[in-house]
């Protein structure tokens, strides 16, 4: 126990010291705020007198040494008075309160060893934080407007988004933000147009089109692109996904029988043992042994297959809508098999496997019609269509 005790105290010792080299090198580095947090987290966690206070040394010194460096770079970004320097103020007069807020519910912190309290020089940044805000608000919407007047493409759209969206986190409901929001979504996004055509020689079931072209049950819209198999008005679209299905072949319908003789080795009761001249064989009490007794079994078993295919080659292209070029192509396959097992035998049960005893279960089954099979194999075409989807470079 004693061993237990002490190897425990090794590795809580180890632990501590490894916490203080990662601070130390963390303040040398000049990441003054890894340092900092590595240490409030281990002052929280409450170490021993001596490591304590080496954390709240080195949360005194990376605290001191983060306040001068973003208070200087202030200093020098109001000098050089440049608009474009606002949001950077703004980030470094929130990491100067945040830094802080994180330290003063832990104050005082005492350092034993050299009989004093932790020393960090704490501010009010209200004013600050309230000015370069509402200057930054402004300089975010004009901005956004601005960008959102002289905006020529996608690309653009998409960027004057995420400014707006910046702004929406400091300000939610700015003017008339969300308005602004609505109109560079909808300008920055992708619209494909989904087209569905049947060259093969076999009609398409209503209920399988009406399925593949339900883009709702794929997934697969994004943000900044959407698939619509209806075209819908007021939607200037982009692209067109043009899915062709140039062959549906179905397999006809087959029968495959085989026989089988089935033979297994299984115990059939018990019996007592007997020596060479037909006495009875006793254990030590005097009783007579008494062993297992395995007989061999065999059934003929007659298992029949019934089989049907159906699978369906096409093509799947991308184009521009405005000038119709090809923009890529994939090829599209996929394949539905019905397959029904049943089985009768002649023989002794007991000879079967597991996978035999619930073929003799089943029973012949009428063969599925073309439309069904053509049915069947949607739902392993429209795993293909979202693989391809998923895989397009739009």
């Amino acid at each position: 126990m004693k061993y237990i005790y002490s190897l425990l105290a090794l590795v809580l010792i180890t632990a501590s010291c490894s916490s203080v080299k990662q601070s130390s090198s963390a303040l040398l580095s000049g990441n003054y705020d890894d340092a900092i947090y590595t240490s409030l987290d281990k002052i929280r966690k409450n170490p021993s007198r001596k490591k304590r206070d080496s954390h709240i040394l080195l949360l005194e010194e990376a605290f001191a040494k983060a306040v001068q460096r973003d208070t200087e770079r202030i200093s020098f970004l109001k000098k050089q008075n440049g608009s474009n320097d606002i949001e950077e103020i703004y980030k470094l007069y929130t990491d100067l309160n945040n830094r802080q807020q994180s330290i003063k519910p832990l104050l005082p912190l005492r350092l034993e060893e050299q009989q004093r309290e932790a020393t960090f020089a704490l501010a009010n940044y209200d004013n600050e934080l309230i000015s370069y805000k509402a200057e930054l608000i402004d300089q975010l919407y004009t901005q956004a407007v601005s960008d959102m007047g002289t905006a020529s493409s996608k690309t653009n759209y998409r960027n004057v988004h995420s400014k707006l969206r910046r702004l929406n986190t400091l300000s939610p409901n700015h003017k008339d933000i969300n308005v602004l929001l609505d109109e560079a979504h909808l300008k920055g996004t992708d619209f494909i147009e989904v087209a569905l055509y049947n060259d093969s020689q076999i009609a398409l079931p209503k209920r399988l089109e009406a399925d593949v072209l339900d883009f709702t049950t794929y997934d697969v819209n994004e943000f900044w692109k959407v698939y619509h198999s209806t075209r819908q008005d007021g939607i200037n679209y982009d692209y067109v996904m043009d899915v062709s299905l140039r062959e549906i072949n179905i397999s006809p319908e087959r029968v495959q029988e085989r026989q089988l003789i089935k033979e297994k080795t299984i115990k059939d009761g018990t019996e007592f043992l007997k020596d060479a001249k037909g006495n009875f064989i006793l254990d030590e009490e005097g009783n007579k042994q008494e062993v297992d007794r395995f007989i061999d079994v065999t059934s003929d078993y007659y298992e029949v297959l019934q089989s049907k295919a159906v699978n369906i080659i096409g093509q799947v292209r991308y184009n521009n809508k405005a000038t119709g070029q090809l923009i890529e192509s994939f090829p599209l396959a996929s394949e539905f098999i019905f397959e029904h097992y049943y089985a009768t035998y002649n023989g002794d049960k007991r000879a079967l496997d597991n996978v035999s005893l619930g073929y003799i279960r089943n029973r012949v089954v009428p063969f599925p019609t073309n439309e069904q099979m053509i049915f069947d194999v949607g739902e392993d075409l429209k795993q293909r269509l979202k693989s391809i989807i998923v895989n397009s470079s739009l």
